[in-house]
């Protein structure tokens, strides 16, 4: 899977759901449903805290989303050449695996451990999408994830879009 990398960008007017104010980097997205990392958003601990045995590392540990939070991925730059990586894009790997994350952190790669996922039943995203929803922002690079800090994602996403949160309407595009 490489590609342009989808993210998510939540509508300005989903103010005091789970969502508010989040970009969702979109993994998969087909008939049977859609599910993405949010990006944007520390969960609280740091990884040396989830994980005693990098008692080093004082990465923060982020929230991926609100579906199965005892399951981790790594977000992270380079393969290491280990068995359940998936290239995204130039520049941007995923993993489940803890030996890839382990061996991420040997070699002194930047990368992000996500916790729990966004998950969409078939046709869900998709008709979020046309009630507006969620806003859609295609990137070529990975740059929104590395360069961008977290609490400026949401902000630089629309503006990558061309639009200002305030001039976004309620409802959607309807035809």
């Amino acid at each position: 899977m490489s590609g342009p990398l989808t993210f998510l960008v939540a509508s300005p007017h989903l103010q005091g759901s789970f969502f508010e104010g989040a970009v969702v980097l979109l993994l998969e997205h087909d008939a049977q449903g859609a599910m993405g990392l949010m990006v944007h958003l520390p969960a609280g601990p740091t990884v040396a805290e989830l994980l005693p045995d990098l008692a080093q590392e004082q990465a923060p540990v982020w929230l991926g989303g609100p579906v199965d939070p005892s399951l981790g991925w790594c977000l992270y730059r380079a393969p290491v050449g280990l068995e359940g990586e998936v290239q995204l894009t130039e520049g941007l790997m995923v993993s489940s695996s803890q030996d890839v994350l382990h061996a991420v952190i040997a070699g002194g790669q930047r990368y992000m451990l996500v916790l729990g996922y966004a998950g969409w039943a078939a046709g869900q995203l998709t008709e979020e999408a046309r009630v507006g929803t969620w806003l859609w922002v295609e990137q070529d690079t990975p740059e929104l994830l590395w360069d961008v800090a977290p609490e400026d994602r949401w902000n630089e996403a629309l503006r990558r879009l061309g639009v200002s949160p305030d001039t976004i309407v309620p409802g959607g595009a309807q035809a």
